[in-house]
């Protein structure tokens, strides 16, 4: 009986000492991989232009035709009408093109115009056949624009005042032809604190600002609530027909532009954009899924590798905070240098781990509170991207902008 509890003991005793190198090894990897995450956060906060650096430059004196698509956007389309109208120091026409809305968009539009002669409101019932609904709205806006420059963007957003002024200034001096920005997104509802920042630094990693904006090797990129075009540039791409089918048109848009030779830029915005992009959970997850299969090129393998990397990057601090864990077991059952082993490796996991998300949630102007809940958030945004690999593998369609895609897996 003594031999068996000897025994019993013994396997206990190893599996824990096993059990805690296996998790210190995780958290050393987790360690290693959050310390290089921070390095290269503040390398590209060094090197990504900010929005805001424009109202340093001189103003250009010329017309910006601001267009939004809108259907059935009654939650927001006040907001967004009031902060275009304080937009400072330029000359502005802002088009809302309704698009075959059913809710009562157009009196809060109009309400929320107060009889500026800026706002035109043009109301579209149609979308012809082989376009994106928003594509068309966008494309029947641009059509009564006057401006020199033409800026593209959502119903959803709130600008600050100097947000127009900055945009063409810093196109005008850099001579871009397509600006666009990274916006913050709004923290309203739990769901958007923890799957935001998850989503948003997945995106980032796919097309980070500088190689984006490196002349030399450019990787083409856009934000579609975000996109400003000298006219001349927009007219040569050929509008929005050149992209009038596309999955996303602003990542299709940017390649247009390149493949012409043009320059496209992005810039931080801060907290001069913010954007309310989704209603609830599934939408968000929805819209997400879209946006990765895009950004991974229609590639089922690539979007299976992010699954990977997505997820792993939410389970590293988990597995850092067990090694801790296990470690002072170890070490309280006098495994002395396996449980120092586990402490160390865990703490320092979870220390860097959780001083990399303060500084993406205080970037993203998300509450840190939301870092508890990473783990959750990464694996909700792993979902999404393993669902995307599914619905293209197996040819499920996939909907956007009033349509129906069933779109072919790429290489």
């Amino acid at each position: 009986m003594i031999r068996v509890d000897s025994y019993h003991a013994w396997l206990m005793s190893l599996a824990i000492s096993i059990t805690t190198l296996v998790f210190a090894v995780l958290a050393t990897a987790t360690a290693i991989y959050w310390g290089f995450v921070f390095g290269r956060l503040v390398r590209l906060a060094r090197r990504t232009p900010e929005l805001r650096d424009g109202l340093q430059l001189d103003v250009v004196d010329e017309k910006v035709s601001i267009i939004v698509p809108a259907h059935d956007e009654a939650r927001v389309i006040e907001r967004m009408v009031t902060s275009m109208r304080s937009q400072q120091d330029m000359n502005i026409e802002l088009i809302v093109v309704l698009d075959r809305c059913t809710d009562d968009t157009f009196d809060r539009l109009t309400e929320a115009a107060g009889g500026d002669p800026r706002v035109r409101v043009v109301v579209n019932d149609t979308c012809p056949e082989g376009w994106a609904g928003k594509c068309n709205a966008a494309a029947v806006g641009a059509a009564e624009a006057t401006g020199e420059w033409i800026l593209f963007t959502d119903a959803d957003v709130r600008f600050d005042p100097g947000v127009v002024r900055a945009a063409v200034s810093i196109a005008a001096e850099n001579d871009v032809d397509l600006l666009s920005a990274y916006t913050r997104l709004t923290s309203g509802h739990w769901w958007e604190i923890i799957v935001q920042p998850p989503a948003a630094i997945t995106l980032l990693r796919m097309f980070p600002p500088d190689r984006v904006n490196d002349e030399e090797r450019p990787r083409s990129f856009a934000n579609g609530q975000f996109l400003l075009f000298r006219r001349a540039a927009y007219d040569r791409l050929g509008g929005h027909s050149t992209v009038k089918d596309d999955l996303l048109e602003d990542l299709a848009f940017a390649k247009a532009v390149h493949r012409q030779g043009g320059r496209v830029r992005v810039v931080h915005s801060d907290t001069m954009i913010q954007t309310s992009m989704y209603e609830s959970l599934d939408d968000l997850l929805s819209g997400w899924r879209r946006i990765f299969i895009e950004s991974c090129h229609r590639n089922v393998g690539r979007l299976n590798r992010n699954v990977i990397r997505v997820a792993g990057a939410g389970l590293g601090p988990v597995a850092s905070v067990l090694g801790a864990g296990l470690g002072l077991v170890a070490f309280d059952r006098g495994e002395f240098w396996i449980g120092l082993a586990g402490i160390i490796a865990g703490v320092c996991g979870v220390v860097i781990s959780a001083v990399t998300l303060a500084v993406i949630f205080r970037r993203g102007g998300m509450p840190r509170v939301g870092i508890l809940g990473w783990p959750l958030g990464c694996l909700l945004v792993a979902g999404a991207l393993r669902r995307g690999a599914i619905d293209l593998a197996k040819g499920r369609p996939i909907r956007w902008g009033g349509r129906e895609y069933v779109i072919e897996p790429g290489r």
